[in-house]
């Protein structure tokens, strides 16, 4: 449970550095509270997209992986933020990204900052 909760606001952190640096990613909100709660389940809707379709998406592509050294993974970040988007904006939840490129982008923020923040706080379960 402690890992979930610290995965979350990992993710939460990392978007909020995405929607902080790049324009075209927008969150929403009233107040500071009601932002940080939109971001907390952007985060959630974020941690979910990733735990279920990312795997798919990762054993779909295998070839591309090897065929770029990896490079797709860039592309397959990026598809993972516009579903989030896509399904937040389903849940009526504040949170847009604007077109593939500002999503490559975007998810080199949330890879590079979740990588940064999790050698800072602690994982165990």
């Amino acid at each position: 449970m402690k890992n979930f909760v610290v995965k979350t606001i990992v993710n939460a952190g990392a978007l909020a550095v995405a929607v902080w640096l790049l324009d075209k990613i927008t969150l929403t909100g009233d107040s500071t509270a009601r932002k940080a709660g939109t971001l907390i389940a952007v985060a959630l809707v974020f941690g979910l997209v990733n735990f279920l379709v990312k795997p798919v998406v990762k054993v779909l592509t295998f070839p591309l992986f090897l065929l770029t050294l990896g490079l797709i993974t860039l592309v397959v970040n990026a598809l993972m933020l516009l579903l989030t988007s896509w399904v937040c904006g389903k849940l009526e939840v504040s949170f847009h990204v604007e077109g593939f490129w500002t999503a490559v982008l975007g998810g080199l923020v949330v890879s590079v900052v979740s990588w940064a923040l999790n050698l800072v706080l602690p994982d165990e379960d």
